[in-house]
């Protein structure tokens, strides 16, 4: 009986895992959709990681999409 609620439980955490990683790789293919050509255009040459296009993108906010923008205002910057 114990082996069957283990079981359940790590199936739920299992399902809650894939909810919530599919969740936050759609929210990055809509940032990547929305602010692609700006960084295209305003950052060519940045290398992914560590906050670096996030940062780039802001220090331009007045020569981004109005698409764009919203991502950069809504990750606080």
């Amino acid at each position: 009986m114990s082996r069957m609620i283990v079981a359940a439980f790590a199936l739920g955490v299992a399902v809650n895992l894939i909810a919530i990683s599919h969740s936050a790789m759609a929210q990055t293919a809509e940032q990547q959709a929305a602010c692609g050509a700006d960084f295209r255009k305003l950052c060519p040459g940045v290398m992914p990681g560590g906050g670096r296009i996030l940062d780039c993108l802001a220090k331009q906010k007045d020569k981004l999409s109005p698409a764009c923008k919203k991502v950069v205002e809504d990750q606080g910057r």
